[in-house]
């Protein structure tokens, strides 16, 4: 049997088993445990030892993730009738989505001043109203997946309009790049750190990472619609048309810009030319800031959104310049992987500790990551890689009793219940993207 055969023959059973796994274990989790039928949405918190607590605020990051997920999946899923599946069950996946999409337009979007709100209670009453850039790129992430997967003008419309909000109030005129945060009313906000895990700085590697996420997919969704007609955009919040619609050239023109200049930042400003990671905050100046961290999991995640942002571009000298980066950045990465395939979260290297539970989210980019190597320049030491995560993923963090996946491993291998299973960061996004990407990439 040749080496081709063999890969060919691996990738069916990884394939295969994350299928069982998306349709399995993580949706329908998120499906029988987490829709909050009192009142609207999904709950904001399941704890690590399976505790549902219907009171939790909940977070904008999780609405918008489970948008995205449930959308994806819809789309994959309705898009391949040649394939065994349940219709009954993509039907659920696409009233999740909607349910989610619904719940995002009517208690997260502010009415008044434009953006959303970072989180609101278990009511969906405003809460906490800051403009986190992070999370409205996450909305626009979910809200374009869902544009992609229906054709639904509202959500497109709304991603259309909070990409106008990004550009027009965390785009940093003098320096480039886009700032961390502001005040509901998009004034000066004292503290823009996204978490307390964060050093408080005005930008920072994760919300670049995750506003390039976004703008890559709203280009492609309306790449997608041009390229299947021929009837004129008119922009008309709360009508629903088919996928069959064109947009102005101009605004493909502005999007591709703003995605073009984001690959740049991060080639030519986040990106450390001496180490090959990604340098993770920074003053308005793009003086680095903070102590000298490596996050293993954003370099690898980033080794393949970046590679996607260029792809979905289209431009082949940035894809040039890309695709020398990309490899670097991976093979960087390796720097945190284990010899049973998992990855450690980050290293201090001026501390010279390093944080070595094995989180959920970074093994999932850490399969992903390896497979777009494998993918696009025919490493098969990669798709080794690739394959050893996936082994330790199914040995030590799905939780095959329960459904979904625990939060981390520590480094002595017990099991991490203290943080949630699901939660304002544990969402069904980082596992679900990395089955679907390994479903449609192979």
């Amino acid at each position: 049997m040749t080496n081709s055969s063999v890969c060919r023959d691996r990738i069916a059973i990884m394939k295969r088993e994350m299928k069982d796994v998306l349709t399995q274990n993580i949706l329908p989790f998120w499906l029988n445990k987490m829709q909050d039928h009192e009142n609207g949405g999904f709950y904001g918190r399941i704890d690590g030892n399976g505790q549902l607590h219907p009171e939790a605020e909940k977070g904008a990051i999780l609405n918008a993730r489970i948008l995205w997920a449930f959308s994806a999946a819809y789309r994959y899923f309705s898009h391949r009738s040649h394939e065994s599946y349940e219709p009954h069950e993509v039907q659920l996946y696409l009233d999740a989505a909607t349910r989610a999409k619904r719940y995002i337009i009517d208690h997260f979007i502010d009415p008044d001043y434009g953006g959303i709100y970072w989180s609101v209670d278990y009511k969906g009453h405003p809460l906490d109203t800051k403009k986190q850039f992070y999370a409205i790129g996450f909305a626009i992430y979910g809200l374009s997946e869902y544009a992609r997967a229906t054709g639904d003008r509202e959500a497109l419309d709304y991603a259309i309009e909070l990409y106008e909000c990004i550009e027009k109030h965390s785009l940093d005129t003098q320096y480039n790049g886009y700032i961390e945060a502001c005040t509901r009313e998009w004034g000066e906000i004292a503290d823009m750190r996204l978490s307390e895990l964060d050093a408080n700085y005005p930008k920072s590697q994760n919300t670049h990472l995750h506003i390039i996420e976004p703008y890559t997919n709203l280009l492609r969704c309306l790449k997608e619609m041009q390229a299947a007609t021929s009837c004129n955009y008119v922009p008309a919040i709360g009508a629903v048309l088919p996928v069959d619609v064109t947009v102005p050239i101009e605004l493909l023109t502005r999007i591709e810009g703003s995605l073009r200049n984001l690959i740049y930042i991060f080639t030519d400003k986040i990106l450390n030319p001496k180490t090959h990671h990604l340098d993770l905050f920074f003053e308005n100046d793009w003086t680095r800031g903070a102590s000298h961290l490596e996050s293993y999991g954003h370099d690898i995640e980033c080794s393949w959104l970046l590679h996607e942002a260029a792809l979905v571009l289209g431009d082949p000298k940035v894809l040039e310049k890309v695709e020398q980066v990309v490899r670097e950045v991976a093979r960087a990465s390796e720097k945190g992987l284990r010899p049973d395939g998992s990855m450690i979260h980050e290293a201090n290297l001026d501390t010279g500790h390093d944080d070595n539970d094995l989180h959920w989210w970074v093994q999932a980019e850490n399969v992903v990551g390896w497979v777009n190597i494998y993918q696009y320049f025919g490493d098969s030491s990669a798709l080794d890689k690739a394959e050893r995560c996936w082994q330790y993923i199914k040995q030590n963090l799905i939780d095959w009793e329960n459904g979904e996946w625990f939060w981390s491993r520590h480094p002595d291998c017990t099991l991490n219940t203290a943080d949630d299973k699901a939660g304002f960061w544990k969402c069904p996004y980082h596992n679900s993207r990395m089955c679907l990407e390994v479903m449609e990439r192979l």
